[in-house]
């Protein structure tokens, strides 16, 4: 039997005792949940490049809807894992299917050649994530030194079950009042957004001395954004906190605040004599973004490259274990015998080695169509096979250690990426074809990676709860397949949805996808030899900088430079809303158990936020798509007051801090497991 240092492993449901799992209801909660959770971190993701953990709400959720229908604990269990597994999924597929767009490997992304590639990379993706962790996953989830935090609280939550309606209740009135908000800004009660130019010098007075009678002359105007009135981007700040908050928005700051007023000092002169005749604020105003888009935000890629690998760097002694672990592993893993208990029984090996050897062809044939060339498709179809493997033991590693949230799934696709395109180099592949393969295999590798530590994360609350693994790992294949096959629709949705309002679909300021944005640029740079070196280089100089003067996290930083900054501000007036919380519950004198239910009510009204508001984006891409906008049904205002905006931040920003504050519940109710995110 599996002991857990000097403590034998007892699982909450005990091996001989009969329950309902696997059932029609729990495996159809957990696939709607896929598909809700996964649309909603994929417009996350994009907008903001941020993404949310969906254990919890997952199994908030499950637990208010299974104890209605009067479902068991392990079919909570398996509603759970099903419908989290889409947020992985989504995840995978926003840091690398729209760099196809952004490097026209993909001409469009509305025809039907972009959903089935798209699919398939998210399918096999997912499959090997799942084939990957099956092999691992009885060595690993009894592994007395991987402590698995986030499993151990979601383990407790299905246990304290008791009040799953009240926290579903917080959740679903936050969804309301996350989308409502959205669809009123919509509606032109108020305006969301709010930019407004400034002079910096005047051009035809403005002069630079450069010594001696060498002078230039310069000025021009910029323009500067207030915080975007976003439940979403609150919700984001709100969860992350006021320091990372800060150092988002710090980038920010930099890119609006420096380089964009800066560049448009020194080059107004030049850039009036491509502007048309008596040209107002409206012409300066997008050409500081044309300046912010071609020049800043390569710089801003550099960074994220330094960042992403000293994620990789700091965390090099975990990633070292984890990679030795994952032979050792393998190695215990086959000379295991089949399990006779329900809590211990996997997927035969035998089953998972015919789905590798299926699934490696299936790549070979698909990367084939990427890159022209048989060889070509084999070479990247084996470092799938190898990176991905190892990847996703670290990922699952990783989870063990430090839980999902903090898995650095990006940097382990960024290393794939590099690897790959210097291969394609090697053997003499290179432009469009060597792009797109290079794309493909990050893509299978980074969705691979999600899916890997989401699922182990799971299988490890099963283990604790005493479910059966097997019906986990095809309740799980069932969610990735669905997800695979629905996810292409909210990522298209968006991004036609953006053309529609005058964008560009992926890559807009409004649809920024910064992770997808460093791929994209990497693997052009590489295979292609397009990119704009002299500034990622300046950007890497920048990214040694922030490590230099010891910023938490340069990537972080940098990507608050990629993105547009009312989208910072807002993240960053998240995070202030929540330490102001955070100080009114500490005033009140709160004992743990309730300080505990506060953060539960914070993390469900964040989470409800992000959600409405995402799944409310969605419905107004679709209006967008067929050309009927939301206000065209109905505006309060044509030009809404400005007033207006700062008053529902106010009112949003009241509600995040009094609204948990309110959940605290007796001070003799004992403490409840703390949700994690």
């Amino acid at each position: 039997m599996a002991t857990n240092g000097n403590q034998p492993y007892r699982p909450f449901v005990p091996a001989d005792m009969k329950m309902a799992e696997f059932t029609l209801k729990a495996v159809l909660l957990g696939l709607i949940m896929t598909i809700v959770l996964g649309a909603a971190n994929a417009y996350l993701g994009l907008r903001a490049g941020q993404t949310i953990a969906a254990t919890y709400p997952a199994a908030v959720i499950g637990m208010a809807v299974l104890r209605l229908l009067r479902g068991s604990i392990l079919e909570e269990n398996m509603a759970r894992t099903v419908g989290s597994i889409g947020e992985s999924v989504a995840a995978g597929a926003i840091f690398t299917i729209p760099a196809f767009v952004m490097v026209q490997a993909w001409p469009a992304f509305d025809t039907v050649e972009a959903y089935w590639q798209s699919s398939a990379l998210m399918m096999v993706g997912g499959v090997l994530g799942i084939l990957f962790v099956t092999l691992l996953r009885r060595v690993m989830v009894q592994d007395p030194d991987l402590p698995f935090p986030e499993s151990s609280a979601a383990a407790e939550i299905h246990k304290a079950g008791q009040r799953g309606s009240d926290a579903a209740s917080t959740l679903f009135k936050a969804m309301g009042i996350g989308g409502g908000t959205f669809l009123l800004g919509e509606m032109k009660l108020f305006s969301a957004s709010k930019d407004f130019v400034v002079h910096v010098g005047e051009i035809g007075k403005s002069i630079v001395k450069l010594g001696g009678d060498t002078a230039i002359g310069v000025g021009g105007l910029t323009k500067f954004s207030l915080p975007a009135i976003a439940p979403a981007y609150l919700g984001v700040g709100y969860i992350i906190g006021v320091k990372l908050g800060s150092l988002n928005f710090a980038g920010g700051l930099m890119a609006w605040g420096l380089l964009v007023p800066l560049l448009m000092y020194f080059l107004g002169p030049e850039l009036q004599k491509t502007l048309p005749a008596g040209a107002g604020e409206s012409d300066w105003e997008g050409m500081a973004k044309a300046v912010w888009y071609n020049i800043v935000r390569p710089i801003a890629v550099g960074g994220m490259l330094v960042g992403a690998s000293y994620t990789m760097f700091k965390m090099r002694t975990s990633l070292g274990q984890g990679i030795k672990r994952a032979v050792g592993d393998l190695k215990k893993a086959s000379a295991a015998k089949e399990a006779e208990a329900r809590y211990d029984r996997d997927l035969s090996f035998k089953t998972v080695f015919i789905g590798l050897a299926l699934t490696f062809v299936a790549m070979i044939f698909l990367y084939a169509h990427f890159a022209g060339s048989m060889t070509a498709a084999v070479v990247a179809a084996v470092v799938m096979i190898i990176l991905g493997f190892f990847f996703a033991a670290v990922s699952g590693n990783l989870v063990g250690m430090i839980g999902s949230s903090n898995n650095p799934i990006s940097g382990l696709t960024l290393s794939t990426l590099i690897v790959a395109a210097l291969l394609m180099v090697a053997i003499g592949v290179k432009g469009m074809a060597g792009v797109a393969a290079v794309l493909g295999v990050a893509a299978v590798v980074c969705v691979s990676s999600a899916v890997a530590g989401e699922m182990l994360q799971d299988l490890k609350v099963g283990h604790i709860l005493g479910g059966t693994p097997r019906s986990m790992q095809i309740g799980d294949f069932i969610g990735v397949a669905l997800a695979s096959l629905v996810m292409f629709f909210p990522l298209w949705m968006l991004h036609a949805g953006n053309i529609k309002e005058g964008g560009i679909g992926f890559g807009d300021p409004k649809l920024s996808a910064p992770q997808a944005g460093l791929m994209a640029m990497l693997s052009q740079g590489i295979v292609g030899g397009d990119m704009a070196w002299p500034l990622v280089v300046v950007g890497i100089c920048m990214g040694f900088a922030l490590i230099l003067v010891q910023v938490r996290s340069p990537m972080l930083f940098s990507v608050g430079m990629y993105l547009p900054l009312e989208t910072t501000f807002a993240i960053f007036c998240g995070g202030v809303i929540r330490w102001f919380m955070d100080r009114v519950r500490d005033k009140r004198g709160f004992n743990d158990a309730q300080k505990a239910r506060v953060e539960n009510a914070a993390v469900l009204i964040a989470s409800g936020l992000i959600a409405g508001e995402a799944l409310m984006g969605l419905v107004k891409a679709g209006f967008n798509i067929a050309e009927k906008p939301l206000h065209e049904f109905y505006s309060f205002f044509e030009t809404p007051p400005t007033i207006l905006g700062p008053v529902v931040l106010v009112l949003l920003a009241i509600l995040m801090i009094y609204w948990p504050n309110r959940k605290a519940g007796s001070p003799d109710e004992p403490a409840p497991p703390t949700a994690i995110m």
